[in-house]
């Protein structure tokens, strides 16, 4: 019998030990101070940051095992590349916005994941008796610009795989319900010049999304139309995507708006769903399998799924022809047609 260890376990069971040491970086404001001015000495990182002495050593060389520092022979410090394009609040690439969210509310939240598995109820602030926080970040215009900047960060790389992987030569129109900033609108424009699109939010998003599209050049192409998705009509258009927006719903509201989809549609329009979508087998994607435990947590009934499960409720709606692909990482589309 081959000896097994206890490695991997271990690993597993400590791994919020590097994912805390890695959102503490972000709050502290770690890589912007070393995409600015680095590399810097330990010495000199401790006095910007504010640091005790005691840990700023060991903070720092934990953020070089896990490749998220560059440490030089001169024992100054500077930025991985991928931390350096990601994590630098100065750049347009930053995602970091979601992770000062997921510090600020998703790692104590997560220490009740044993509560939410036992009961099935939200355990954010609504199990505190507090309002919704995503209610304070729609009424407050610099917060939401940081939260859905952080999305567009978190996302472009699978809105590239969305303009290169779909047959958009085909359509005239399209529109992003949930378009957030407008990150996935911008690079299919970007992509096709011959299409003009809209992006579908509350009316919050409005100025947010206009300003990433300006920035583009992009506004004689793309509009803004407020509205809700469940309360409002969805736009009319030869495609409608639907981002990490099924998730947030139970299986009656996701039928009910691929229903909407459906019925916004012309004839021979197309519907794009991309998610995190869990393998059909529920083996392989981790990521889509936890981020359905996040829905637990922080929705009321939401949850994540497969690409078959996806395709069946499609079908449901009346789509033809639907089909799933991978697109990159963790996420995959599903496509159909009306």
């Amino acid at each position: 019998m081959p000896t097994l260890a206890p490695d991997r376990i271990l690993q597993l069971g400590t791994a919020f030990w590097g994912s805390k040491a890695l959102l503490s970086a972000v709050e502290l404001g770690l890589f912007t101070e070393l995409s600015k001015d680095g590399p810097l000495s330990a010495e000199a990182l401790r006095a910007r940051l504010a640091l005790h002495e005691r840990g700023t050593r060991d903070f720092l060389d934990t953020l070089v095992a896990l490749g998220m520092l560059e440490r030089g022979e001169d024992g100054r410090y500077a930025n991985a590349p991928e931390a350096d394009l990601y994590l630098d609040r100065a750049k347009p690439s930053y995602v970091g916005g979601l992770l000062e969210m997921a510090n600020a509310r998703l790692y104590p939240f997560w220490g009740r994941l044993t509560g939410a598995l036992r009961t099935g109820a939200p355990q954010n602030e609504a199990a505190d008796g507090r309002s919704d926080p995503f209610s304070a970040i729609y009424a407050e215009p610099k917060t939401l610009e940081g939260f859905l900047s952080g999305m567009t960060g978190v996302s472009l790389p699978t809105a590239r795989a969305i303009a290169t992987a779909f047959p958009w030569q085909e359509y005239r129109t399209f529109a992003d319900v949930g378009c957030a900033q407008g990150g996935l609108p911008v690079e299919i424009a970007r992509a096709h010049p011959h299409l003009t699109g809209t992006g579908f939010d509350p009316p919050p998003v409005r100025p947010v999304f206009e300003r990433y599209v300006a920035q583009h050049g992009l506004g004689d192409r793309l509009s803004f139309r407020p509205g809700d998705f469940f309360a409002d009509a969805l736009p009319a258009a030869d495609v409608l995507v639907m981002g990490p927006i099924l998730h947030d719903w139970g299986l009656a509201d996701k039928k009910r708006l691929l229903r909407k989809a459906y019925e916004a549609l012309p004839t021979g329009g197309a519907l794009i769903v991309y998610d995190a979508m869990i393998d059909d087998d529920r083996r392989q994607n981790a990521f889509g399998l936890l981020m359905s435990l996040n829905m637990l947590i922080e929705t009321p009934a939401g949850f994540d799924y497969t690409g078959a499960d996806c395709t069946a409720w499609m079908r449901e709606a009346g789509f033809r022809d639907v089909r799933v692909e991978p697109l990159q990482g963790a996420y995959s589309m599903a496509v159909g047609t009306k």
